[in-house]
């Protein structure tokens, strides 16, 4: 990154200047130097800090996972209550109904579950 501000030409003015105003004026050439370099500091700072934070932040745009979660958490719902429903009205006997229910609620968990690992793995 190019400089703005020489700060070796501005010290060689600070004792330019010193010379030509006398040591009683040392102490607040000094103080001046250093508050200019104080400023350059900052600023290269700030400027690298705005760099790096318009490389890290790309545009917000939605997350796909956001609209595969959603889809999975409608498709689970959508397939579990009304599944749940026919199974309660069923014929079937009590241990049969009982297990398909299990088994069903079963598998929309772990459809759920691995989904939801997976993504962490990947991101």
């Amino acid at each position: 990154m190019p400089r703005t501000s020489s700060s070796g030409d501005e010290l060689r003015a600070s004792i330019e200047a010193r010379r030509h105003l006398g040591p009683e004026y040392e102490d607040s050439l000094v103080e001046g130097f250093l508050e200019k370099v104080d400023q350059e500091i900052d600023k290269r700072v700030d400027d690298r800090i705005a760099a790096r934070a318009r490389k890290e932040s790309p545009a917000v745009r939605p997350s796909v996972d956001a609209g595969q979660r959603l889809a999975l958490a409608i498709i689970s719902l959508g397939l579990g209550v009304p599944g749940t429903i026919a199974i309660s009205f069923s014929e079937l006997g009590d241990s049969l109904l009982g297990f398909i229910l299990v088994l069903m609620w079963v598998g929309i968990i772990g459809v759920n579950v691995s989904f939801t690992l997976g993504r962490r793995r990947q991101g």
